[in-house]
């Protein structure tokens, strides 16, 4: 049995969402790219009545449009090429659940990349965020604030980001709104030193969790290595193997833009996960996949929506169903 095969039977013993309203929420969360794909696998195999040589090279066209990336297209078309053979399948409704299978593969094959949180059992926990300008980083982080604090989490964000204008006020106005603690400095001040007191704070006041927002200006990659660099040693200073996460956001919607935010990001400092905001309001959520085979780092969370709530953790099983529940 293959692994859509498997994911069916899960899905029909409701073993794959908590419950209606997640399981609706990854269906509109994934339903732009779900239609663009569908919808042209639905086209290609009306217009073929047996799969051949073009019937491949028009799928893998529309597979590297849904930005799944053209390495990882290549790798994918290779493997599903041999297994039709193989199996010798030639109708292209049959091929369908094989394209599935394949892609579910791209994401757990070799390993499984772990998407939970590594939380500290001894002290704060420490997540810090990195991630360039305007793609929801400080949105995120206020998202996974309340997360926490509605678990029951003593939550502190830290305004690190003390270069861009506006991103102190912005961080304060999200603490206010949602009563959770915050440690800033002034505008222009050395980030440092704000994430110095911010993580002394945490340690001598037991705060469970430690959300740190920073600068994000890839534009001078040595400038921002050399901040990270000195910010993860004053953490480490303080706060015993912290940072326990390091979370790149990425905008969605920005397709292969995002997987060079990714590679950029993953040579200056070490991207333990990956939240993808913005999933929802774009067509490109094939990005998923093309950032495990390129980057190889997890997903953690997925933005399915502007509520605090619509940020989920990411689950490869509920993304494949959001990406083909009209098959399942």
């Amino acid at each position: 049995m293959g692994l859509f095969s498997k994911l069916k039977e899960k899905l029909s013993n409701k073993k794959v969402f908590e419950d209606k309203k997640q399981e609706e929420k990854y269906s509109k969360g994934l339903e732009k790219t779900r239609k663009e794909f569908s919808d042209k696998l639905n086209n290609l195999n009306k217009k073929y009545k047996k799969v051949n040589t073009e019937y491949f090279e028009e799928l893998e066209e529309m597979l590297i449009m849904a930005d799944i990336g053209v390495n990882t297209v290549v790798n994918f078309m290779e493997r599903l090429v041999d297994r039709a053979r193989k199996e010798k399948i030639e109708d292209p409704e049959e091929l369908k659940e094989l394209i599935v299978d394949e892609l579910f593969i791209i994401y757990v094959n070799d390993e499984i990349l772990v998407n939970k949180i590594n939380y500290n059992d001894n002290g704060p926990t420490v997540i810090l965020f990195v991630g360039v300008n305007g793609v929801g980083k400080t949105t995120t982080i206020a998202k996974i604030a309340k997360k926490e604090k509605d678990a029951g989490k003593k939550v502190l964000l830290v305004a690190g980001d003390t270069f861009r204008a506006g991103a102190i006020e912005q961080l304060q106005e999200w603490s206010q709104r949602l009563d959770i603690d915050i440690e800033f400095g002034k505008e222009g001040s050395d980030p440092s030193s704000v994430v110095y007191k911010g993580v002394e704070r945490a340690k001598n006041e037991n705060y469970d969790i430690v959300l740190i927002d920073t600068a994000g200006r890839l534009q001078n990659k040595v400038n921002l290595m050399n901040e990270l660099e000195k910010i993860n040693r004053v953490i480490s200073g303080f706060i015993e193997n912290a940072p326990h996460e390091t979370l790149l956001v990425i905008d969605a919607s920005t397709g292969q833009n995002g997987i060079s935010q990714a590679k950029s990001f993953k040579e200056i400092t070490n991207i333990t996960g990956i939240v993808l905001t913005k999933l929802d309001g774009t067509a490109k959520g094939g990005i998923v996949l093309a950032i495990k085979e390129e980057v190889n780092i997890p997903v953690k969370y997925i933005g399915l929506g502007e509520k605090a709530e619509d940020l989920e953790s990411f689950d490869i099983e509920k993304y494949i169903y959001g990406l083909f529940k009209e098959m399942m």
